[in-house]
């Protein structure tokens, strides 16, 4: 018996445990479904662009590539000069002091389409001799529909384009190998050509890709391509064949030289040797710069044009020579299930932390833990959404967390409002009963006309009225929260029609042995259907208050009553509960109430039923003899206007 009992409740537990969860699946899934074509539309991209740029400026700093050294042409250099752009003649120096030095490739990252002398046959005669000499032009036409053409005396082998394709925020993160021009003829980018140049002399050859046949690759290490919905993009368009730029990390990621130094001979001869140098203007006032915040900078976001050339070819090198990996993600539906996991376990999170401040720990230790995983694989080259997950594991744990924390401050609101009618309650019995004893005797010994036997019939009663008044609210909190109890035997349904309500507490109170109720000899009573249909629980057990303290107050204060009319009916557009007597007026009125019996505590609570109601309470004389209690309101109803 006891195991049947043990397995029944496991079956009740799981039974609404599946209850719980199949409320909560279908809003957290909601949730997944709502982040995921947010981010298929593309809406999510700025935010999981700037997470890429922060992950990737958080990466551990590495070591200065070696292979490489950027030759930069600074202010200093143009002011020796005095004259921008620089004469062909100090290009010419400039490439014949490096090139003395045995450099594997020599890049230079300028225009020279155009003479500028003197020196202009010199340096004709350096692109013509040099073969290691690589250089530059712009294929894609500017907002005014310009190119730039490759110096016409270096063979087209030997000229890349240098072309940067920007996000819609302005940063650059892809690198451009590739790309068609307008009269449909294939050109490869300047970074691609310089490390093509230097691997072809260790023996790797550019060609098609095996997996993807539009890539790029160099022996087995292929360049992953980019596409429109590629990792955090969303209709993203490609200008070419493009791939995510991997920046090198680090404040120092290359060897760095002047103009000055190179001509003076102010350096060590092995940092040009067997190595790839880029020429490029590193000046200010040229403004050759692009904007990039995947890595830190001596400009906060501003990167020179002749480093990002560098990036991108320590980039390939790197790859191929270091196996330093090449930016990557997964398949869409692989990003898809990362992304579900996480809801799913925000879900868990938002459904067993119990408590709001577990909750929000286990919320917080997840967080985290993703972020942890998401900077550990951009270490090694994955790209994961990051802002997707997190945002479906915060809402679908806060969620039920607040909603868990929002019924926690509803049930303590209506613990507290439970204890205060309670109190109210069981002041109201004191009210009816004890105290109205209590009132009697006090003015019994005032007017001097105390008899014993009266006396002791009095405090008698009193003794049995302030014993029951435990065992009344007792029962009452014990009972559903549907029922008022009218005695120790007797509870009525809150739930059935007012008028019968009404009627039972009509009945009841009249049994109650009162000296008002001893000397009725015609009760006149009229009880008619009336519309509660808006009235709350609360607002019925407060009515049927207000009807027994009504009569209570014409049986215990009204002075030998004959007539007792009773009145719970509708009258014209309102409610009425009236109840009228035709005793004597008694001294004791309840503005005469001593303080300490709490003067005025049932007109009080006629007064603040009557403002719920949106109703009007009165008390008065009647003409002859006698008084008329009166409670009187308009039922709701809804309006269209």
């Amino acid at each position: 018996m006891i195991l049947q009992k043990r397995l029944r409740d496991v079956w009740k537990l799981l039974q609404a445990e599946r209850q719980i969860w199949q409320v909560g699946a279908w809003s957290g899934l909601g949730a997944i479904a709502l982040v995921s074509l947010t981010r298929v539309a593309g809406l999510l991209q700025p935010l999981e662009l700037t997470a890429f740029d922060t992950l990737l400026r958080w990466r551990p700093p590495e070591p200065a590539d070696s292979r490489i050294l950027i030759v930069g042409i600074d202010e200093g250099d143009i002011q020796r000069v005095r004259q921008y752009p620089l004469p062909d003649r100090e290009i010419a120096a400039l490439i014949r002091a490096v090139q003395q030095h045995q450099p594997a490739v020599i890049g230079l990252d300028l225009i020279r389409d155009l003479p500028v002398e003197p020196g202009h046959a010199e340096l004709v005669a350096l692109f013509r001799r040099q073969t290691n000499l690589y250089g530059t032009q712009r294929i894609l036409p500017d907002q005014a529909g310009y190119t730039v053409l490759a110096p016409p005396d270096l063979p087209g082998a030997r000229v890349g384009f240098a072309e940067g394709v920007y996000d819609p925020d302005g940063y650059l993160r892809r690198s451009l190998l590739g790309l068609y021009d307008w009269q449909d003829r294939f050109h490869f980018s300047f970074p691609v050509l310089l490390a093509e140049a230097y691997l072809g002399q260790q023996g790797y050859r550019l060609k098609s890709g095996l997996r993807d046949p539009h890539a790029m690759r160099f022996g087995s290490v292929e360049i992953p391509r980019f596409h429109p919905y590629l990792g955090g993009y969303g209709r993203q368009q490609s200008d070419g064949v493009e791939t995510l730029l991997n920046f090198r990390s680090g404040s120092h990621p290359f060897q760095r030289l002047s103009m000055r130094q190179i001509l003076a001979g102010d350096f060590d001869p092995a940092w040009v040797r067997d190595r790839v140098v880029i020429i490029g203007i590193t000046a200010m006032s040229v403004k050759d710069v692009v904007n990039s915040a995947a890595i830190p900078s001596r400009s906060p976001g501003l990167i020179d044009g002749v480093e990002v050339n560098a990036h991108e070819v320590s980039q390939i090198l790197s790859a191929v020579l270091d196996q330093r990996p090449l930016l990557q993600t997964w398949a869409k539906g692989w990003e898809y299930l990362w992304i579900v996991v996480w809801g799913v376990l925000g879900m868990a999170i938002g459904r067993f932390g119990r408590a709001p401040w577990k909750s929000l720990l286990l919320l917080v230790t997840a967080s985290a833990s993703l972020g942890s995983i998401a900077y550990g694989l951009i270490v090694i080259g994955w790209w994961i959404p990051l802002i997707p997950a997190l945002f479906v594991l915060t809402v679908n744990a806060i969620g039920p967390a607040a909603a868990q924390f929002y019924r926690y401050e509803q049930d303590m609101r209506t613990r507290l409002r439970d204890r205060q009618l309670l109190i109210e309650q069981t002041f109201t019995t004191i009210h009816n009963g004890a105290l109205q004893t209590l009132a009697r005797m006090v003015r019994q010994t005032e007017t001097n006309h105390v008899e014993p036997a009266q006396l002791n019939r009095d405090l008698r009663q009193l003794n049995q009225e302030l014993r029951a008044v435990y065992d009344t609210m007792h029962r009452e909190a014990l009972s559903q929260t549907h029922q008022l109890r009218l005695s120790a035997e007797t509870a009525v349904d809150l739930q059935a029609p007012l008028h019968d309500l009404l009627f039972q507490v009509y009945d009841s109170t009249l049994q109650r042995e009162f000296p008002g109720f001893q000397t009725l000899k015609v009760k006149i009573v009229k009880f008619e259907p009336m519309d509660d249909h808006r009235l709350g629980l609360e607002q019925k057990r407060g009515l049927c208050r207000f009807l027994e303290e009504a009569l209570c107050n014409v049986g215990k204060h009204a002075q030998q009553p004959t007539h007792l009319t009773v009145i719970c009916a509708p009258e014209g557009d309102n409610q009425v509960i009236r109840v009228i007597d035709n005793g004597k007026t008694t001294p004791l009125a309840e503005s005469q109430t001593p303080p300490n019996l709490l003067k005025g505590f049932g007109s009080q609570q006629a007064h603040n039923l009557a403002k719920s109601l949106r109703g009007q309470f009165r008390r008065y004389p009647n003409p002859k003899q006698g008084m008329t209690c009166e409670l009187t309101w308009q039922p709701r109803r809804w309006r269209l206007w």
